[in-house]
């Protein structure tokens, strides 16, 4: 149990951030993208002032839901982790996944392993880039062609009728 208490301690203190940046960024980054294909569609004397404000508006749903994540998650971990380690790990690869955990090698492998991480994802997307980008041009003109096509017969669908006069 106290092997487990201090792993679960370790754990917590990159794991909360982390997932709860990513159950955040997921949903975030399709509308996101929606957003930007939005912008398209405005007049271009508005697209500077509509993306600062959607910006604006990103950040401060994050600012306000990353810390409540955090909290659940931090709450959740202990729990959760437990069980999972005790049932799952004998005493002695709890000590050695400790002392690994614990270990400089460890804490110096963890900040490489997060600026590979961004190194890999650089040079991705500086030879992807391009490519994707053209791909989204693709998808949004598709999209908004398949709506601009859907526009016209929602129009000219008969409209409901005006309720009864009150007497």
């Amino acid at each position: 149990k106290a092997l487990i208490d201090r792993i679960v301690a370790l754990q917590q203190q990159g794991m909360a951030e982390g997932l709860a940046n990513s159950i955040i960024q997921g949903p975030l980054a399709q509308l996101t993208q929606a957003g930007r294909a939005g912008l398209q569609q405005l007049p271009p004397e508005k697209r500077e002032a509509t993306a600062k404000a959607m910006d604006a508006e990103l950040k401060k749903f994050i600012d306000e839901n990353a810390p409540y994540l955090k909290d659940k998650i931090s709450k959740a971990l202990p729990s959760s982790s437990s069980a999972l380690l005790d049932e799952r790990f004998s005493e002695d690869e709890l000590k050695q996944a400790l002392a690994w955990a614990e270990s400089p090698v460890s804490q110096k492998f963890g900040l490489v392993t997060v600026e590979l991480q961004k190194a890999v994802a650089q040079k991705v997307m500086a030879e992807v880039g391009p490519t994707l980008e053209g791909r989204f041009k693709t998808l949004n003109a598709n999209v908004a062609k398949q709506l601009s096509s859907a526009a016209p017969a929602a129009a000219s669908a008969p409209k409901p009728a005006a309720p009864a006069p009150k007497k």
